[in-house]
């Protein structure tokens, strides 16, 4: 057996001695309405509202394609123009260390 299963197994058990141990009803005061509940029901209740919270946040997140998100080109051929003018006004040094 694994980890998970034994730990699984000792947490219902815990949960069911800890249930039944606590029969007795309580009042409950709710807005202006008083309620007379088992602690048994009350305890069932979110014992079982958390785990279904559990699995909702516990659960593995879908696996979407990645996203493509289009690039902004801001005047791209002024910028490739001035870059060719540019590469004319380098000096001879300068060009024969580039290349």
């Amino acid at each position: 057996m694994s980890f998970k299963t034994i730990f699984i197994i000792v947490v219902t058990v815990l949960v069911t001695v800890i249930l039944m141990q606590n029969q007795d009803e309580v009042l409950f005061k709710v807005l202006w309405k008083e309620l007379y509940v088992s602690k048994l029901i009350m305890m069932l209740s979110l014992t079982f509202a958390g785990f279904i919270i559990g699995l909702i946040l516990g659960r593995p997140k879908s696996k979407n394609e990645p996203r493509q998100i289009p690039l902004e080109i801001n005047n791209n051929n002024e910028e490739s123009a001035n870059f060719s003018e540019n590469k004319h006004t380098l000096s001879e040094e300068d060009r024969d260390y580039i290349s």
